[in-house]
């Protein structure tokens, strides 16, 4: 593909669930999932991409980013294409509240693009998809 969403999403599948809602399978942007297990093959990613991330660590900002989204960004080639961000975080969390895209912005010089609530809520799916589309596709030069 032309360029790609990259995902992570914990066992509980919020993330993976929103990205469905997103039907990015009828655009010409691929959809890659970063590895849950330590032991899975490690993903490399060779293509401008939008990262989406939940928010972990109940507020520790040490601890917003998911270690599997820490390990893919810390491959240089992988840290080289990413586009944009976009994160998941739960308001209980307050200042912290979606931390990982605020920290992964910060560190690779991206744009934050979204943020959403958990699982989203209605409308937020077809949001980012189109913004998801809009960006990546007036992007593409970079």
């Amino acid at each position: 593909g032309m360029s790609a969403l990259v995902y992570f999403s914990s066992a509980s599948e919020n993330t993976a669930r929103f990205v469905a809602r997103c039907r990015f399978e009828d655009t010409d942007i691929a959809v890659y999932r970063i590895p849950l297990r330590a032991g899975d093959p490690a993903l490399v990613v060779r293509e401008p991409y939008v990262l989406m991330v939940p928010t972990y660590g109940g507020g520790d900002p040490r601890k917003a980013v998911p270690v599997q989204v820490k390990r893919f960004l810390n491959d240089p080639g992988n840290r080289t294409w990413i586009r944009g961000v976009i994160a998941s975080g739960n308001t209980n969390f307050g200042e912290a509240y979606c931390a990982a895209g605020t920290i992964i912005a910060a560190k690779c010089s991206v744009p934050f693009l979204y943020r959403f609530e958990l699982m989203g809520m209605p409308g937020d799916a077809d949001k980012v998809r189109q913004g998801v589309i809009d960006f990546l596709t007036k992007g593409n030069h970079s």
